[in-house]
């Protein structure tokens, strides 16, 4: 026996759980700060809604047009997609800062081609990626999602129809709930595993979501044999509603969805519909199906697109990081026009295109508003691109040889890098992935670079990014000192055999333990790493035991790290000056030195403090010799660190010769 189809009829209360969901998550954004849980509720309304429509076309005509469904998607998607992103352009090259350019044109294309999610997965779990600042298309993850189920769930359908008319001559209902049933199982228990081992990952993650979407669909088949008394439909319903507006509040969103926490909004949904099949008096439908829930429904999608690229202009703008009542109220009253005006111009009038007998013109309007935006933001991108070509006039750009050099940098220059392009300025190594482990990664690659053929001395630079961004001083000096640099560079770790309270993950400490092996069967004649961690005064323990692991095999040269400065100096730079941006010397670094106030050092260690590079007297600047200091708050700019060459050349010299 088939399960009964539901009554195909419009349900005007999803109109209204949109306009919820769409406000909850403009609220949260603005004056919150947080995540609601908003978009888990346009998952599984889209599951259910999209399952119901395909499911009836497959009964109705047994297959599915696929070019006409997807162009169907695309008439009501694109039209206001597609003018937020080419406005988010326009007004991104003339308000946010150019310290954020690469980073908002790359989303641009991701957010075009529906992969977002993907691009802020990898830059979640990229640790060089991760200083990376709100842009104003991040939102666009969720659409991007949306648009790869809205891709591939066609396929669903047509597979479980397939499965039951020719291989198991079941139902095609019954087939789809088994089919529904196992994406469910598979793509939660993913989830919970994937959050429970790196959320940021699985927030992003297409696999942990796909159960939403089966759920979704899962309702739409059972929803026939969910109906209940009126009497418990009027408290479902309202207790579904308040596990909506609550989610947000009750769970910290951002850091534990999807997982299984994600089922609370979820479960909220479901109860407002299963209430809606029998409405009671004073249910809930009566309030999500009314006249102005429904308009503010009609225009939710665009509402969601508009609202977040207004609140980050608005932040670069102002130069504020919260937004006032009578601000965000701006925000919300400004999206709601600009939501209501680009459906009513542009989307109405798309829609109206049929899909059946005006392909070609369908399809050439699509092109229209697609070409704009591909075309500016590829403009945009060339300029950026030949913006990373520039040279640069050591008279005029010292850097820190004005210090060890004496040089007095030419007045009135802006510093270089720009903030355009420093942050895409990495050290040398980082272009080969053979260099370096990512963060997951336990292997220890192995890079060597400088005098190869014939060096005088081997130094194995070791550690993260606080190791390698010195690789550019050793670059210098590898023709010049014949050094052959051996990398062993991962990413947010240390040459450490303790995990810093969980800090290091344990793939870093695996890492380790298999570096020394490595050390211990090919020595080098110096392995430089760092001695601390940012303005910490003592050498960390896990340090010290690794290079007694060493003693007696080879010798150490360990440098006082780097100050961590305040919010992006790049972007400060450019926004406000240096003066403005720099540092007291007392916030960023300790007055004791490290090693002077550590005990057990063993005597394979020399010590290199090049802190006078980075503050003079009572001041940490985020520029010296005209020259940027940091790339991000915590991390040496690739040119700075080149200048610091001559710096670190004495000290080497120094070390290798035993002095």
């Amino acid at each position: 026996m088939d399960l009964r189809a539901p009554e195909k009829k419009f349900r005007p209360e999803l109109e209204g759980v949109r306009t919820v969901a769409a406000f909850l998550v403009a609220i949260y954004h603005i004056w919150i700060g947080s995540v609601s849980g908003g978009v888990d509720v346009f998952f599984i309304v889209s599951g259910y809604l999209i399952t119901t429509s395909l499911l009836t076309k497959v009964e109705r005509e047994g297959r599915i047009h696929l070019v006409e469904y997807w162009l169907g998607l695309a008439r009501r998607l694109f039209p206001v997609a597609f003018t937020v992103l080419l406005f988010t352009v326009g007004l991104s090259i003339m308000i946010m800062p150019q310290a954020q350019w690469k980073q908002i044109i790359t989303e641009v294309f991701s957010s075009a081609l529906y992969v977002q999610n993907w691009q802020l997965a990898v830059s979640a779990v990229d640790y060089l990626a991760q200083n990376n600042q709100a842009s104003p298309l991040q939102h666009y993850w969720a659409l991007s999602l949306q648009g790869q189920f809205y891709l591939t769930w066609p396929f669903v359908i047509l597979f479980s129809f397939l499965v039951a008319e020719k291989v198991l001559k079941t139902p095609i209902r019954k087939t789809l709930l088994a089919v529904l049933i196992t994406l469910f199982t598979l793509s939660i228990g993913y989830s919970v595993y994937k959050t429970a081992v790196n959320q940021p990952w699985a927030y992003f993650d297409t696999l942990a979501r796909v159960w939403e979407f089966s759920l979704g669909g899962i309702l739409a088949l059972l929803i026939p044999y969910l109906t209940l008394r009126k009497s418990v439909n009027m408290v479902i319903g309202w207790l579904g509603l308040a596990v909506i507006c609550l989610t947000g509040i009750l769970l910290p969103v951002s850091t534990v969805f999807p997982g299984y926490a994600a089922l609370l909004p979820t479960t909220g949904v479901i109860l407002i519909i299963i209430a809606a099949e029998n409405p009671a008096r004073f249910g809930v439908d009566r309030l999500l199906g009314s006249k102005p829930f429904m308009f503010f429904g009609g225009i939710s999608y665009g509402f969601y697109l508009w609202h977040w690229p207004l609140l980050v202009f608005y932040y670069s703008y102002f130069d504020v990081n919260t937004v006032s009542l009578l601000g965000g109220v701006a925000i919300i009253l400004s999206a709601f026009l600009l939501s209501f005006l680009s459906v009513k111009i542009l989307e109405t009038p798309v829609r109206k295109i049929s899909v059946k007998q005006s392909k070609k013109r369908l399809a050439t309007v699509l092109l229209g508003l697609i070409l704009p935006l591909l075309c500016l933001n590829t403009v945009w991108a060339l300029y950026v691109k030949d913006q990373n070509q520039q040279q640069y006039d050591l008279k005029e750009y010292p850097g820190a040889r004005a210090i060890s050099d004496n040089m007095e940098p030419a007045p009135d220059k802006k510093p270089v890098p720009s903030a355009l392009t420093v942050k895409e300025d990495l050290p040398a190594f980082y272009d080969n992935p053979e260099c370096f482990s990512n963060m997951e990664d336990d292997k220890v690659t192995v890079c060597s670079r400088g005098e190869t053929d014939d060096p005088e001395y081997t130094v194995a630079l070791i550690g993260g990014s606080h190791s390698g961004h010195w690789y550019p001083a050793l670059e210098e000096l590898s023709k010049k000192m014949k050094l052959q640099i051996d990398i062993y560079n991962k990413d947010a770790c240390r040459f450490s055999d303790d995990d810093f309270e969980g800090l290091l993950n344990e793939s870093c400490m695996d890492w380790n333990e298999e570096v020394l092996k490595m050390l211990k069967s090919d020595p080098p004649d110096l392995v430089f790493t760092t001695a601390n961690v940012g303005e910490g005064d003592t050498v960390p323990e896990g340090y010290i035991h690794q290079w007694e692991k060493l003693d007696g095999i080879t010798n150490i040269f360990a440098v006082r790290d780097n100050p961590f400065m305040e919010g992006d100096p790049p972007q400060c730079v450019e926004e406000k000056g240096i003066e403005e941006c720099s540092v007291p010397r007392d916030q960023v670094l300790s007055d004791t030195v490290p090693w002077e106030n550590t005990e057990g050092i063993p005597d394979n260690v020399t010590f290199a403090d090049l802190s006078e590079y980075f503050c003079q007297n009572d001041t940490c600047p985020p520029v010296v010799g005209n020259v940027l200091v940091y790339r991000d708050y915590h991390h040496i700019s690739t040119l700075y660190a080149r200048t610091l060459a001559g710096a670190v050349g004495e000290e080497l010299k120094n070390a290798l010769s035993g002095e």
